[in-house]
């Protein structure tokens, strides 16, 4: 496996500049998409930190067939690769089904894993065939139930594909009903590989189903453990955001208030600065 991973026209990895992989949840309209990158996006310039435009197209995992799940493929990933384009980064969203794992390929630059999908074999050997072909790189999201040693699995299903442009990212594991904790010391075991590593600092404060039909969440606390994760030497961050959260159409309950973005990046970027 390579020790960075080339997303688009950046590197993520040791030496390499902090990325930021930021959106909203779903992809709930192209102008949504786009307001919110750009403020990802000028935050991201200022303080000299990497950026990676992220919305889903689908979420397959919702907590009711009622819920709302996107534009569906074909327009999600229309919007997704026209906003990247408009504000001049790479982007990334999740498949959930190995027949997504091409066309996904042919418009994203990062083809992300879910978490809940981690260990699904014919998921991986499709991304990784298809992100092979097409140049890009897979983001394999550490599974809630996972042990950090276990993801080596799917890091190596993923490169006998033929992809070796891979990272990891940790999102919290679970620890009994309705919560997640983040273990550092696990994140340092992985980062250990030579895989590059992110985490994600929104959906490790969830309380998954901790409202019956719907995710629970302490957003107040991402920004710590976002803070913390980049003095532990992470080489990326993972994030959500929304103008409006409590009104988003899916992580309503974990989502960061957008006008609160660019004062994180300034925060983590000086912690990254300080820690080199």
């Amino acid at each position: 496996m390579m020790s960075t991973a080339t997303v688009g026209t950046i590197k993520i990895g040791a030496g390499e500049p902090l990325a930021v992989i930021g959106g909203p949840c779903v992809i709930e309209s192209y102008e949504l998409m786009l307001r919110v990158g750009r403020v990802f996006r000028d935050a991201c310039r200022s303080a000299g930190v990497n950026y990676i435009v992220k919305g889903s197209f689908d979420k397959a995992n919702r907590s009711s067939i009622h819920s709302s799940r996107g534009p569906g493929i074909d327009r999600g990933l229309e919007w997704l690769r026209a906003v990247a384009d408009e504000l001049g980064v790479p982007c990334t969203t999740d498949i959930h089904e190995p027949g997504q794992a091409d066309q996904v390929a042919s418009r994203v630059d990062l083809i992300q894993i879910p978490a809940f999908l981690c260990r699904q074999t014919d998921l991986l050997v499709a991304a990784g065939r298809s992100a092979s072909e097409r140049g890009r790189a897979v983001n394999i999201k550490k599974g809630q139930f996972m042990a950090p040693v276990e993801m080596k699995g799917a890091v190596k299903k993923v490169g006998e594909a033929g992809c070796g442009n891979v990272m990891l990212t940790e999102r919290g594991t679970f620890f009994g009903y309705h919560r997640l904790v983040n273990d550092f010391c696990g994140v340092g075991e992985m980062m250990s590989w030579g895989v590059p590593v992110c985490f994600d600092c929104t959906h490790s404060t969830q309380f998954p189903g901790a409202e019956g039909d719907r995710t629970g969440g302490q957003p107040q606390h991402a920004p710590l453990l976002a803070r913390a994760a980049t003095a532990a030497g992470v080489h990326a961050l993972f994030m959500e955001a929304h103008p409006e959260p409590a009104k988003a159409m899916s992580d309503a309950s974990t989502q960061l208030v957008l006008d609160s973005i660019p004062g994180l990046i300034a925060r983590v970027a000086a912690i990254r600065a300080a820690c080199v």
